[in-house]
């Protein structure tokens, strides 16, 4: 509703009941925000984003039209707090219920984890070349979870044509990757979880062209390689130090999701026990 009359978002109170989670969202950020100026010493190379940022404001102080601003900072850190930390927890939380409803899956991971790394050593990004097996469950349960369905908007920048159709300058896109993620004519069972879509006759790990989880093209996620690494590191060692099933007495969990953005599990419970 507000998307399609915007001025509603100018009614005292509304923004706030209409996205009480976003609300909640922004004034944690702008507490951490507020505690992380207060660590910024100007005299001292930047520590990390937030403080190149405050850098180049101090830099383009007096300059009204200069990008560098706190309005600015806050949509920077909120961006990298989304994209970077939501989708891929969400996606954890995909991957823990997929292995409780595959303990076999689920074994061979740690069979291949404790053939590789061991039970004392952290996992590492070099590792992941010689996982084969873990490699392909990650991308399976990225490809099976398909957490953003729908990408997020585009607009396209000039008048295009695509397979004989006319998108004119201006137009706002959102393109079905599910359509791709689950398409019959590529993957042996679109709708089922199954690791062996990314991998050979001989267990070699290959990954498809139709699998686009994070989009493609030049609009493609500028996070896809800090995501990447951020899911083979940490469902790895959750593996490695603990294996996960259903509580006793507790349903089998369903694996359908709830549609959302992203696309999360249903509310499940699980056992953790230390290996």
């Amino acid at each position: 509703m507000v998307n399609t009359f915007p001025v509603l978002m100018h009614i005292p109170g509304l923004p706030g009941k209409a996205f009480p989670k976003l609300t909640e969202l922004t004034n944690s950020l702008d507490k951490l925000l507020l505690e992380h100026k207060g660590t910024w010493d100007p005299a001292q190379p930047p520590q990390d984003l937030t403080h190149a940022f405050l850098a180049e404001m101090e830099k383009a102080k007096g300059n009204p039209e200069s990008s560098f601003n706190d309005g600015n900072l806050r949509a920077v850190v909120t961006d990298l707090f989304i994209a970077g930390m939501v989708t891929t927890s969400t996606t954890l939380s995909w991957a823990l219920l997929l292995m409780i409803l595959h303990p076999d899956v689920q074994g061979r991971v740690q069979q291949e984890i404790d053939e590789v790394i061991g039970q004392v050593r952290r996992p590492e990004m070099a590792d992941q070349a010689r996982m084969p097996y873990t490699n392909a469950v990650i991308h399976e349960v990225q490809r099976f979870s398909d957490i953003v369905p729908v990408n997020l908007p585009h607009m396209t920048s000039r008048d295009i044509e695509v397979q004989g159709f006319l998108i004119p300058k201006g137009t706002t896109l959102l393109t079905n990757l599910s359509s791709v993620l689950k398409d019959e004519t590529v993957w042996e069972k679109p709708l089922r979880f199954h690791p062996e879509h990314f991998l050979d006759a001989q267990g070699r790990f290959v990954k498809h062209e139709a699998f686009m989880p994070f989009s493609a093209g030049r609009r493609a996620c500028l996070g896809e390689p800090l995501a990447r690494m951020e899911l083979f590191l940490f469902f790895t060692c959750l593996l490695q130090r603990f294996s996960f099933s259903v509580p006793s007495g507790q349903p089998r969990p369903s694996d359908h999701g709830i549609f959302a953005l992203p696309v999360t599990p249903t509310p499940y419970e699980l056992c953790a026990v230390v290996r």
